[in-house]
């Protein structure tokens, strides 16, 4: 078989290739931070040559967009405890975990800040379309349940449960309160209204 050929078959060198690349830019991350990480030293690592990292991948921030989309599929692992708060919670939890770490608030930046040319677009199209249709799930399994209508908005939830977490790390960077997650749920589920009314300090009127 040519090594046209091989290069084509799933598995074969092209894969070990970007396996490699993507192992080392993890490995680079993780001992330099976002800010130190260059593909030289990349490629280096990896055993390949500069320019078949760039022609590959375009931007140092689309080799660590893409390197980072696989690391987070650990923490987006979504939780079925039976209890649709608890699941929110769980995995809102989870998620700030991620972000408070150096690599999970590198790769958050990353994410916003990455262009619009098609690699970047469609790495992040990805990322965020696996996001929500595994997140999607704890809804979905709610509305089975009866917990919530059939006419939730399985997507527009989620986003709920999750922008002020990011918007947190990336906007204002505020530091992550643990007791975040649990203080959205409610919130989602309750709404402001509800809570002040059933809180301390509600009117009676």
């Amino acid at each position: 078989m040519s090594d046209q050929g091989a290069q084509r078959r799933p598995g074969g060198r092209s894969a070990r290739v970007r396996r490699a690349v993507l192992d080392a830019a993890l490995d680079a991350l993780h001992e330099h931070g976002m800010e130190g990480l260059a593909v030289a030293d990349v490629a280096t690592r990896a055993g390949v040559h500069e320019t078949s990292i760039y022609r590959r991948w375009g931007t140092r921030e689309n080799l660590m967009i893409e390197a980072l989309l696989e690391e987070a599929e650990e923490w987006g692992q979504v939780p079925d405890t039976g209890s649709l708060r608890d699941d929110l919670i769980a995995y809102a939890g989870r998620l700030v975990t991620y972000l408070t770490s150096p690599v999970g608030s590198a790769f958050d930046r990353a994410l916003a800040a990455s262009g619009d040319d098609p690699a970047a677009t469609e790495a992040r199209n990805r990322y965020w379309e696996a996001r929500f249709a595994r997140s999607g799930e704890i809804v979905k399994r709610a509305i089975g349940r009866g917990e919530l209508p059939e006419t939730t908005d399985v997507r527009l939830a989620i986003e709920m449960l999750v922008a002020p977490i990011h918007f947190k790390v990336l906007l204002t960077r505020e530091a992550l309160d643990p007791e975040l997650p649990e203080r959205i749920v409610d919130s989602l589920l309750h709404g402001l209204v509800g809570r002040g009314n059933s809180g301390e300090g509600a009117s009676t009127a």
